[in-house]
């Protein structure tokens, strides 16, 4: 899957998703660390990359309606995260891309668990 990953993720992040077998790009590597969300959002959409991002602004689905994006992963972490621990939301957040296409979707992503929004018709 084509993905692009918020500033804060890191390098590290980034291998993790590429030797799961994904196309990886980050908001430094295109110099859009100062973009704000609804300019970084039309990026993925124009690339058709789905966003990697810890901002809980993009899970609010009202302002950000997944199902008009490549899709949105917002990865939630501890009160008092360690590097270890994003690192286990990153892996769990490959396991699921492993198992299911995220396209047009929400997904809240924690170690062990990722969590599907559904609109209610």
């Amino acid at each position: 899957m084509k993905l692009k990953l918020d500033e804060n993720l890191g390098e590290r992040g980034r291998e993790i998703l590429v030797k799961a077998g994904h196309d990886v790009a980050t908001v430094p590597g295109q110099k859009l660390q100062k973009a704000v969300d609804k300019e970084l959002i039309r990026h993925c959409r124009e690339e058709g990359r789905a966003l990697v991002t810890l901002d809980l602004d993009f899970s609010n689905p009202l302002v950000f309606p997944p199902e008009t994006y490549p899709g949105l992963a917002v990865l939630r972490l501890p009160r008092s995260p360690t590097q270890a621990h994003l690192f286990d939301v990153v892996r769990t957040l490959a396991g699921g891309l492993a198992r299911a296409d995220m396209t047009g979707q929400l997904w809240i992503v924690e170690a062990g668990r990722i969590r599907v929004f559904i609109r209610d018709r």
